[in-house]
């Protein structure tokens, strides 16, 4: 038999512009990405909520890695009958997104938000947010991921965000969280606070201060942050520790305040 003819397509360098583009577009097509397309009888349920990435910037290899293993399961899951969901979305990423929005109008015009306003800074986010949000969209299609854009979410949405504020207001209505005074975390630089996780801590030299609340007061305190003293209301000891027992329950008068141990 004389050998087959090989299509010129297979003789030349793959190109995936020429072909992903209108795969994917027939996977869409299809409907068969939301789960209630799928053909068949299926009763049993698989999901995944995409981990949104941050609008910060666009998406890397740990992107992609997270993707192409999301979407064999996905697909997968497809196969064995299963009524399947993959939900897409991205993330506001507040304060990181602001910081960055930032970081780019001071290196670009050298000028801070207070410079800009409120409103122009919101505008400028709103702008690089919706850049960022279509740029990864375009990226998560062109990867091939299934994911059912009919359920496409933006944390910072109306619906979202009416979602967030319910849940809230339930949990508060339970006893469940309260609002009171407490130590924050602020960031001198952007005049905000931040959370735990956002902290980069770092260990630095520091000078020890001791020191009496007045000169009757009966112990001595040390700090690395003595500045702090003008706002101390009482002086707490462990109740078991025989020291301290004569001075549990008794107030001392002091310059700023009267200090009372518990």
């Amino acid at each position: 038999m004389p050998p087959m003819a090989v299509p010129d397509k297979f003789l030349k360098p793959y190109d995936p512009a020429a072909t992903e583009g209108a795969i994917y577009k027939k996977w869409e097509d299809s409907g068969y990405f939301n789960p209630d397309n799928l053909p068949g009888e299926r009763t049993e349920s698989f999901s995944i909520v995409l981990p949104p990435p941050n609008v910060t910037g666009t998406l890397h290899m740990g992107s992609a890695l997270m993707l192409a293993i999301e979407d064999i399961l996905v697909r997968a899951a497809r196969m064995q009958g299963k009524k399947t969901l993959w939900i897409p979305g991205t993330d506001s990423a507040a304060i990181a997104t602001q910081a960055r929005v930032e970081k780019d109008i001071q290196k670009s015009e050298g000028k801070s938000r207070h410079d800009l306003g409120r409103e122009e800074l919101l505008k400028r986010i709103d702008t690089f947010v919706e850049e960022n949000k279509n740029t990864m969209i375009h990226q998560m299609r062109s990867i091939g991921a299934s994911l059912d854009w009919s359920r496409y979410a933006y944390t910072m949405d109306d619906a979202r965000y009416r979602a967030v504020m319910e849940a809230f207001i339930r949990m508060h209505d339970a006893g469940l969280i309260y609002r009171g005074n407490r130590i924050v975390n602020w960031d001198p630089k952007g005049q905000t606070t931040i959370s735990d996780d956002e902290i980069v801590y770092e260990e630095r030299d520091a000078k020890l201060y001791t020191f009496k609340y007045s000169k009757g007061f009966p112990i001595s305190i040390s700090t690395t942050r003595p500045e702090t003293k003008v706002g101390d209301t009482a002086v707490a000891v462990h109740p078991d520790d025989e020291r301290y027992q004569q001075y549990i329950g008794k107030e001392y008068d002091a310059v700023f305040a009267t200090y009372r141990f518990t």
